[in-house]
């Protein structure tokens, strides 16, 4: 190995063992996930770290504070990270660029390592409140008529029809916020990543003319090539790619339509158009019909599209209503909730 990571716990792995491993772990952004083990980032080298299953106690998202973003108040421009808590409440947090891969981790890791909690301590204590709450709420509901539940019905096999090809919603998700990120961030981003790609470029000569021509020692050749590598990456990551262009990503928004277009050709009384097609719309339409704001899927839709109006970077949410906002809010503001 290159780089051979390095332990967090107490606990060790076999360097046999680790080498193995780490070869064969699955890549989800800078971390992985073996068999053994967790591989982790450091701020600039994917997977340095590492913490064996064994001593893993919970792995979480955390959402950091940033304006808009998710600290209790708005719900967009979030910092997404992973945080894998091991031995004595010891932490790693792990920065990620998009949360959709943290997400992406979570769920893989639920799936082979069941037994791993994917909420923090704090988090615990509150969805327990949060299960306790709605009980109550439950029973104080007043009863749905036989209308009512037909309508939930419906919702429901629309629900379970689209989660039999979840890649499908989450593709028209994730296209949808991409767009959005795109058509909101300002032209002259793009002009300050050409001016810092520029910077890192000319760091990199700089640093290439002092080594031939011998000047400085060693300490100025590291700093000069290290600050070059940080401008350098830093603009790239901002500048237009082949992937990150207004074409290319409003082609991947009509591809994610149609291919969901096609899925439901056999469903032509589906309950929402095709670009609200997310099950988080639709649970969110049978919540409307439940509480009573709503008798039928049009108006149980309405109601979706007033509420997510409503929310903005002044409305104070907990996580889970974070996680559907995020998930389908995108969805309505590209349609301007048409």
């Amino acid at each position: 190995m290159i780089f051979k990571p390095y332990p967090l716990s107490t606990a060790r792995l076999d360097p046999r063992e680790l080498e193995t491993d780490k070869k064969n772990c699955r890549k989800i952004g800078p971390c992985g996930l073996g068999k053994k083990a967790l591989y982790l980032n450091s701020f600039f080298i994917d997977r340095r770290y590492y913490v064996p299953i064994s001593a893993v106690r919970r792995v979480f998202k955390r959402v950091a504070m940033s304006r808009g973003g998710y600290t209790g108040r708005g719900v967009f421009a979030s910092m997404p990270y992973l945080v894998v808590e091991f031995d004595n409440d010891q932490q790693k947090q792990c920065n990620f660029k998009h949360e959709e891969q943290v997400d992406d981790f979570l769920a893989k890791l639920a799936k082979e390592q069941p037994q791993i909690k994917l909420v923090s301590a704090a988090a615990e204590e509150r969805l327990a409140r949060r299960q306790a709450e709605k009980e109550e709420a439950e029973r104080r509901r007043p009863p749905l008529t036989p209308h009512g539940k037909k309508v939930i019905q419906e919702l429901q096999q629309a629900i379970d029809y689209l989660e039999e090809k979840p890649e499908l919603s989450k593709n028209l998700s994730r296209a949808a916020q991409r767009k959005r990120a795109y058509e909101r961030s300002s032209p002259s981003y793009r002009w300050v990543a050409m001016a810092i790609t520029a910077l890192g470029i000319l760091g990199i000569v700089y640093g290439l003319w002092c080594l031939v021509m011998g000047k400085g020692g060693f300490g100025v050749y590291f700093a000069l090539f290290g600050l070059a590598a940080v401008f350098t990456f830093a603009g790239f990551s901002v500048l237009p790619t082949a992937r990150n262009n207004r074409h290319s990503i409003l082609k991947q928004e009509q591809k994610a339509q149609e291919e969901m277009q096609r899925y439901l050709s056999d469903r032509p009384n589906f309950p929402v158009p095709v670009r609200y097609a997310h099950p988080v719309v639709l649970q969110r339409m049978q919540r409307a019909v439940r509480d009573g704001r709503a008798d039928t899927p049009a108006q149980a839709l309405d109601v979706v599209k007033q509420d997510l109006k409503s929310l903005n970077a002044d409305v104070q949410v907990d996580q889970e209503e974070y996680d559907e906002v995020v998930a389908v809010k995108a969805l309505f503001l590209n349609a301007q909730y048409q």
